[in-house]
């Protein structure tokens, strides 16, 4: 349940952090701009849509599927939703401080063409964008944790959505405990933890089916000093990736996990920008 909550949460401050930044530029950018507002808000319901017609999509191709095309489309749902998040980290890595000034620059295009229909389309494809990934890493995370029943995790959904309103809220007042930037950076190391454990659960699904060799299993056994199979177990094995007894091709997996992740978080490093054009994810 706290993984979907935190999920949520992430995605959905995000998504408000896109319709804020084209919001505010609209409401006050004069009587012209505000004509852009009703395209705002049309491609922001198109994009939820999309991202309940994906939801959709997904469960229900998942009941046609049965015996071993279920499980194997089950574990690629699973690891794509482990590269989706990487993914995700990475983007707002590298375009988070200059995402604001983007944007802008895209919506004064569109006023001095007096064509609205591309903040209908940067509306719908952000909104869409968060909501399709949010859709994948609850799927993911349902087939990670399948003892969550679905009521906890629609509560959990939904209290992430309301707390998602709060921390904007608190975002947008420029605290320099809780600001933007200390948000991602935070966020961003939990996600990546997060990830790791989905993938490895999609290799252990794939070593169940004797697809992949377990090598050595177990490696080791760590059960009394924290025991995965429990209520707190389960939680840092999800959120990390902890394994109380793990294989050693889980562990080779994991070690190349983090190098690669490592080694795309150097790459992705933002360069310095003049401190007039940093936007509110800085």
């Amino acid at each position: 349940m706290g993984q979907v909550l935190f999920i949520v949460w992430r995605e959905s401050v995000e998504a408000l952090l896109v319709v804020g930044i084209l919001h505010a530029w609209l409401k006050n950018g004069g009587a012209d701009a505000r004509r852009g507002l009703p395209y705002l808000w049309g491609g922001v319901s198109v994009g939820v849509l999309g991202a309940i017609g994906l939801g959709a999509a997904l469960l229900g191709f998942s009941e046609l599927l049965s015996g071993d095309a279920q499980d194997y489309f089950q574990i690629v749902m699973v690891i794509l939703a482990a590269i989706l998040i990487v993914q995700m980290v990475f983007w707002m890595r590298k375009h988070g401080r200059t995402l604001k000034r983007d944007m802008e620059t895209s919506l004064s295009e569109n006023l001095q063409k007096a064509s609205w229909w591309g903040v209908f389309a940067l509306a719908a494809l952000a909104i869409a964008r968060e909501g399709s990934e949010t859709v994948i890493f609850l799927y993911g995370l349902g087939l990670a944790q399948q003892g969550e029943t679905a009521g906890a995790m629609i509560l959990a959904a939904v209290l992430g959505f309301a707390l998602a309103f709060l921390t904007f809220y608190l975002l947008q007042l420029g605290g320099k405990i809780f600001s933007w930037r200390r948000f991602f950076q935070v966020t961003e190391i939990i996600l990546l933890f997060l990830a790791a454990g989905l993938l490895l659960t999609g290799i252990e699904r794939l070593m169940s089916l004797d697809i992949i060799p377990t090598l050595i299993d177990p490696v080791w056994d760590s059960s009394r000093l924290l025991d995965d199979t429990t209520t707190f177990g389960n939680l840092v094995s999800t959120l990390t990736g902890y394994r109380a007894q793990p294989a050693l091709m889980s562990l080779l997996v994991y070690a190349a996990y983090w190098v690669a992740v490592l080694l795309f978080l150097k790459r992705a490093r933002p360069k310095a920008i003049p401190a007039n054009r940093a936007n509110p994810a800085k």
